[in-house]
């Protein structure tokens, strides 16, 4: 599987990511920030300095300098703070942030933000990464992301910088850096996974082309040319959900970009697979938590 495998761009364009700052600036002194207990996915990228990510459970502390950049896809027990000691930052105190300055010889520069997952499919597709990534200023293997952290860098140098560009940025960075993890980190689960095996990656492609086809256990695994009993099986301990599970998200998916382009719920139903609007309407509840009716007057409201 390469960069440019349409089942890799359509397991990013499935994530429905919403990226949001929470704050730009510099701390200086002695000092520690983190978002533990908000229960939301987390980013900080490094502008200026260097700084230490104290993650509890983890022995070593991470050091991150100029150009790095850490993802928190979990909701973990952390610390950012100029101490290298885990003691040493748990005793800092929470600072106000400072406006950055390009001239400053100490403190650090950070952009941090917020991650939104808004589908069951991207639940499926995050909960197998790993739970923080590090994106480091020398990775070879990204040069499009070191690109956009350069343009980051440079908005940065603006007094104010613009926190929209910074949001929009940050956000395709976090994509570059997903796509590189699903190509490269073999240990991920779940799509990733499927999608690496040739015979999964051919089902993957063909239920996402035809969702509305009367797919059973028996046709998807007819589809691999492995026997039932041995599809259901390695299905489910390569992605860690069912075949009915994975299909499921990747209709209702389907159905949500359907209802973008203001196809009534029927005619939905019908494309997705589903013989009546009331059993459409079952599935599209369970994944969503709303009835598509109401989806669909919330697209055309925005």
């Amino acid at each position: 599987m390469n960069s440019s495998s349409a089942l890799v761009d359509w397991l990013l364009d499935s994530l429905e990511l919403n990226t949001s700052l929470f704050h730009v600036g510099r701390y200086c002194g002695d000092w520690h920030a983190s978002t533990h207990g908000l229960a939301r996915a987390s980013f900080h990228l490094i502008v200026q300095g260097q700084c230490w990510l104290h993650i509890d459970g983890e022995p070593t502390p991470v050091a991150l300098d100029n150009g790095d950049a850490v993802f928190l896809l979990r909701d973990l027990e952390y610390r950012l703070s100029g101490e290298a000691t885990a003691a040493g930052a748990q005793e800092c105190p929470r600072r106000p942030m400072e406006p950055l300055d390009s001239s400053a010889t100490d403190g650090v520069g950070l952009v941090c933000g917020f991650f939104h997952f808004q589908s069951g499919l991207s639940a499926m597709i995050v909960d197998t990464l790993p739970a923080w990534i590090v994106l480091r200023a020398g990775d070879p293997s990204l040069t499009a992301a070191r690109n956009l952290f350069d343009l980051i860098l440079q908005e940065c140098a603006r007094t104010p910088p613009s926190s929209a560009l910074l949001e929009r940025l940050c956000h395709l960075l976090f994509l570059y850096v997903l796509r590189q993890q699903v190509l490269d980190n073999t240990e991920l689960g779940g799509l990733a996974a499927l999608a690496r095996q040739p015979t999964f990656a051919h089902l993957l492609e063909q239920l996402i082309a035809h969702p509305e086809q009367p797919w059973s256990l028996e046709s998807m695994a007819a589809c691999t040319g492995l026997s039932r009993s041995a599809f259901f099986k390695r299905f489910n301990e390569l992605c860690g959900q069912s075949p009915g599970q994975v299909l499921l998200m990747m209709r209702v998916r389907h159905a949500c970009q359907l209802f973008k382009q203001d196809q009534t719920v029927a005619d939905v139903a019908l494309a997705v697979g589903y013989q009546s609007v009331a059993a459409f309407t079952r599935a599209f509840h369970k994944v969503t938590g709303q009835q598509p009716g109401a989806y669909r007057k919330g697209l055309a409201s925005k």
